[in-house]
């Protein structure tokens, strides 16, 4: 496969290199063409900007600006033409004596200004379709209203953008970008963000990361007259629903505040936009577990604790315009978090609590220089410093009872970690003829110092398997033969004998002997602190050319490279096409047939250089020890030095000498249609293939059938390697609809079948030495997936936005919970059982299994369970309210008028008063369905195939962290002037 992909990647880069190096050369054009570019009040470029054309007849040919702001509509006959132009936040432009003369093309820059009334347009209207490859239908613009219907809290925001963007992104996951830089670890402020852009443009060159998938967030930047907003979020659990796997109720409350202002700083020259707030949470964590009672009975454990977060943030922006042809934005993003009780939910019990504290300070500036009126060049730079630290309540030893509870002492003790990321680019857009060529680079680079104690007090495993069978006073049961009998006994069971055999002060061999002790040891040392350094570079040249008016040929190539691994020559080619069949002559064209190929490369995370340099042998040992004198100073652990001494082996990480970089392949043809009544219809087919995908594997793993190492010690050695592979086929419809400025909608399907043999780098297979059963389903088979939304705007200032998601179940693996193989890990799956008479087969819902798997049996594929599906139907409800005087109706405030929505709400109501307060009430998961998270997959845990968790929030699709309630109602307040 790699031997044909890369003599068909050598000639596709032949072909691209023919393509971009040739003169561009006007397309041949039978008529003239209009361009231009529109910019903002201080010269900033407007994305997404809807440009139409009107003749005499009333014929209309529309497009949109481009990410340089750039707009080209071609075969317009001779004559005058109405032109219209408008973008969200914006006022409207209107030129009706645009000349377009035979055989010379049309020049018109156009400056919008910003807009003084609130904005009514939610997701992009129902343009006619475009040839332009950065109009595809496919991709979801969100602005205006559309961004009230989001969550306001970060995270809850994230997880809607990635549920809007669905599985496409290949095992990769979603993107984030903010205004052009790889956004950091947390999200822009709602109120910050002015557009969001979802799939949009999938093979540019541009970007490195898979473009179906890629969330694109545009944040505003001040105006040209004062405005400023304030809002208070509350939530308390009178008002939510109860936890289903919680049996107390534990209090909480949420209070959001939040404001800013915006407004000129110079006359036309510079404007700034300041924005804070603070967020309060008394959240909860959802503990359910299965441990011993104070008689050292199994019994079920539930309880929710409260879990404080308190964090604030600070965000400013300015924007000048230095000279006609050159602009410069400035921004400042502060974040501070602190968390209590963090570390625990689920398993983990409150003796593993630790403290959480995370700053992050993010700068950016981006100059955009017009250097002719065919060449726009832009510089972006953008530096991050991050500090995060945890410290451990309790330092006593960790317990793992495998899928029954984690107890002890926390494993994080005193860590901490700082990193200083930078960010630059360089993209230069030339506009020539029928070509629009855009070239550039991106250099990135991260500095990370990492002080950790993650284990250092060590931690004792308890798992599952065979053991003598007891009677119900903890004798040993015999068979007729008086032999001791035996049979499986689970995690919790193997830990109840310890404490009850230690109890009666019986030896450690005699525990053992009775089914007891701890499975192994596992205990950290050295020197904590670990450094890293990575840059990775990217550079890019792209064309779309017009080939005709109804066709765009896009073609590009992308180089990248990093350090800490030897991979180099990695080329990306892209090739892409728009075309609009049919003729024209009733007016604009009403499909577009789009395809594309792309290869797309990603990159190897610094994270993974870090753990090799920490785990050297050298610098911090990590031993994992199964030794009965160290197993048996159970509950205490040895010194690392006491280890060190008997020579006890350790375990290192490191990276395989012919590790390559992932990338992926990616096939997709779509067709976009416009329906009657302002539907826009799409549907697309996306192939998927992903090559060298990151695994880890054991290379010092005891040999099948023999105990001995390759390397002749115990020490375990884990590579991270890439030789995994993942395939996935997507069918995606898409239906948007924009109906005046009350009713828009979009609606989503997607279809979708994922294959792979690695779900991440840290993904051990079953059997180091044998890979061919791992290939199964991929975590991100996820069947079919459903997504509506949209806003209503109801009279007397009421609006409804609905955003329901509904997905099927999502895959988890089934293991045996036993390390049969002694390897050290716990990844061996049961074989499908052929005798169920068999001792120690295990029958579930899910099939019947053998845990103890003999030559001739078949093994169950990974990932072979699947979960329980996901449906949510979350509501924001809200009432505005107007204050002041309205503005006059003149012709002058009518040219300040934001969209055609906005001047046909004036004629009934009149323009909007400069004051406003609304409240809103924003309602997740509204008919409070149980979306559990995906069950416990060990068979020797006591809850095997139960889920001990909701999946988080409203949003979240398979997310196994708890949430505080099943449904959750916020209430707001807004104020705007």
């Amino acid at each position: 496969m790699y031997s044909l992909y890369s003599s068909t990647k050598q000639s596709l880069i032949l072909l691209f290199i023919l393509l971009l190096c040739a003169r561009p050369a006007p397309a041949r054009q039978t008529n003239p063409a209009l361009r231009g570019q529109i910019k903002d009040q201080l010269g900033a470029v407007i994305i997404g900007a809807s440009v139409t054309a009107t003749n005499a007849a009333g014929e209309a040919k529309s497009t949109k600006t481009n990410s340089e702001g750039v707009f080209v509509i071609n075969g317009l006959a001779p004559g005058r033409y109405a032109l219209r132009a408008e973008a969200a936040g914006f006022a409207v432009y209107e030129n009706k004596a645009v000349e377009i003369e035979a055989g010379r093309p049309a020049l018109l820059n156009i400056k919008l200004d910003a807009a003084i009334a609130e904005q009514k347009v939610n997701v992009q209207s129902a343009a006619p379709v475009s040839a332009d490859p950065e109009n595809n239908s496919s991709a979801i613009v969100i602005r205006g209203k559309g961004l009230d219907a989001l969550p306001d809290d970060q995270e809850d925001l994230r997880a809607v953008l990635e549920a809007l963007a669905g599985p496409a992104a290949g095992p990769g996951g979603a993107q984030f970008y903010v205004d052009g830089f790889t956004a950091g670890s947390r999200l822009p402020p709602k109120d910050t963000i002015r557009e969001i852009r979802i799939n949009q443009n999938p093979f540019s060159s541009e970007y490195d990361r898979l473009g179906f998938g890629s969330i694109q967030i545009i944040t505003r930047p001040g105006t040209d007259k004062f405005h400023g907003h304030g809002a208070f979020h509350f939530s308390d659990e009178s008002l939510n629903s109860r936890n289903p796997f919680a049996l107390n109720r534990a209090p909480y409350q949420s209070r959001f505040y939040f404001g800013g202002v915006s407004g000129p700083l110079l006359a036309r020259r510079a404007t700034f936009y300041i924005n804070g707030g603070r967020r309060e949470t008394d959240d909860n964590a959802v503990i359910n577990a299965t441990v011993l009672d104070q008689t050292l009975k199994v019994a079920p454990f539930s309880r929710a604790v409260v879990t404080p977060q308190r964090d604030g943030s600070l965000n400013l922006r300015l924007d000048s315009q230095l000279n006609p042809k050159h602009t410069l934005s400035a921004q400042y993003n502060y974040f501070r978090l602190s968390h209590e009780n963090a570390g625990i939910g689920e398993f983990s019990l409150p003796s593993r609590a630790n403290a959480t504290a995370n700053r992050e300070q993010a700068a950016r500036l981006t100059e955009t220089a017009i250097l002719s009126a065919r060449i726009v060049n832009e510089t972006r730079f953008q530096f991050i410093h991050a500090h995060r630290s945890q410290t451990g309540v309790d330092s006593t030893p960790s317990i793992n009872v495998m899928e029954a509870f984690l107890g002890g002492g926390s494993p994080i003790g005193a860590s901490s970690n700082r990193e200083n990321r930078f960010e630059l680019h360089n993209n230069t857009t030339v506009a020539a003829g029928g070509h629009t060529l855009k070239f550039g680079g991106r250099l990135r680079g991260v500095g990370a110092t990492n002080n950790s104690l993650m284990n250092f007090n060590g931690t004792y495993t308890f798992a599952g398997g065979p053991a003598p069978r007891l009677d119900a006073n903890d004798h040993v049961v015999r068979d007729v033969s008086g032999a001791v009998a035996l049979g499986q006994i689970t995690s919790i069971e193997r830990y109840r004998r310890t404490l009850v055999f230690l109890q009666q002060r019986r030896g450690p061999a005699e525990v053992r002997e009775l089914g007891g002790g701890a499975t192994q040891l596992s205990i950290a040392g050295g020197d904590p602190e670990a450094r890293i350094t990575q840059m990775d570079f990217g550079g890019f040249i792209h064309d779309d050319w017009r080939v005709t008016p109804n066709f765009t040929l896009s073609s590009g190539l992308r180089y990248e490279a990093q350090n800490n691994i030897e991979s180099h020559l990695d080329l990306a080619p892209r090739l892409a096409f728009a075309w609009a069949p049919g003729k024209n002559s009733s007016g604009p064209r009403r499909m577009v047939i789009r395809g594309g190929f792309g290869v797309f490369f990603d990159r190897f995370n610094e994270n993974y250089s870090l753990q090799t340099r920490r785990y050297n042998g050298v610098n911090q040992q990590q031993y994992v020890v199964f030794d009965p004198s160290a197993l048996d100073l159970f509950p205490s652990a040895p010194d690392i030095s006491a280890l060190a001494a008997f020579a006890a082996p350790q375990t290192t990480r490191l990276v395989a000498p012919d590790l390559r970089t992932p990338y992926t392949l990616q096939f997709a043809l779509s067709i976009e249609r416009q329906l009657p009544f302002n539907f826009t219809a799409s549907a697309s087919y996306l192939h998927t293939r992903s090559l060298h995908l990151l695994r880890s594997r054991n290379l010092n793993a005891p040999l099948p059938g023999d105990e001995e190492r390759p390397t002749g010690d115990g020490g375990n050695v884990f590579a991270y390697e890439s030789s995994g592979m993942h395939k996935q086929r997507q069918l995606i419809i898409g239906v948007n609809n924009f109906v005046g400025r009350r009713l828009n909608l979009f609606v989503n399907y997607i279809l979708n079948q994922a294959r792979s043999d690695t779900d991440g780098a840290e993904t051990f297979p079953a059997n180091t030495y044998d890979l061919r059963g791992e290939f199964g389903r991929s975590l991100l088979d996820t069947r079919h997936r459903f997504v509506f939304g949209g806003s209503f705007n109801a009279p007397w200032g009421v609006s409804l936005s609905p955003l329901i998601i509904a997905r099927s179940g999502t895959p988890f693996n089934i293991t045996t919970g036993r390390d049969a193989n002694g390897d050290t890990l716990f990844t061996e799956r049961p074989a499908f059982a052929t005798d169920l008479a068999k001792t120690g087969v295990i029958i579930t819902r899910f099939g019947a299994f053998d845990p103890n798997v003999a030559p001739g049996l078949r093994i169950i594929p990974r990932n072979f369970g699947d979960g329980p599906s996901f449906f949510s139907v979350n509501l924001r409800l809200s009432k505005r309210f107007g204050f002041g005087p309205r503005p006059s109706n003149s012709p002058a405030a009518q040219a300040t008028a934001p969209s055609a929505s906005q001047a046909s709400a004036s004629k009934a109501r009149g323009p909007e008063r400069p004051i406003s307060l609304t409240f809103t009430t924003q309602i997740q998961n509204l008919f409070n369905h149980v979306n559990a998270a995906p069950p416990i997959g060990n068979l020797s845990s006591p809850l095997f195939g139960l889920s001990n968790a909701v999946a988080a929030g409203g949003y979240q699709l398979g997310s196994s962290a708890p949430a505080t309630s099943n449904r959750r109602i916020v209430l707001e307040l807004n104020l705007n002037f």
